[in-house]
């Protein structure tokens, strides 16, 4: 695991091996999602967050697709 230090005006340099994963370049924009259990991830902005790019990424032949309603069920059951 990477360590960083926060300055006292709250930033942090990455080092190297941080941004040669993502393949992040100078110059270049990067998103940050701050997930419920605290963990902090970083993408390129270039990578997209274009949910059109997934579409049928967890479709098997043969297997019948989900709907809409079948997703918020799903979501809806895991949350009570």
């Amino acid at each position: 695991m990477l360590q960083l230090t926060v300055t006292m005006k709250g930033q942090v340099t990455l080092q190297q091996a941080a941004l040669d994963q993502p393949d992040v370049k100078p110059s270049e924009k990067v998103g940050v999602s701050l997930l419920l259990d605290g963990t902090v991830e970083l993408a390129p902005v270039s990578a997209g967050h274009d949910l059109r790019s997934v579409r049928g990424l967890l479709c098997r032949r043969g297997q019948r697709r989900a709907t809409l309603r079948d997703m918020q069920d799903a979501v809806g059951s895991k949350r009570q």
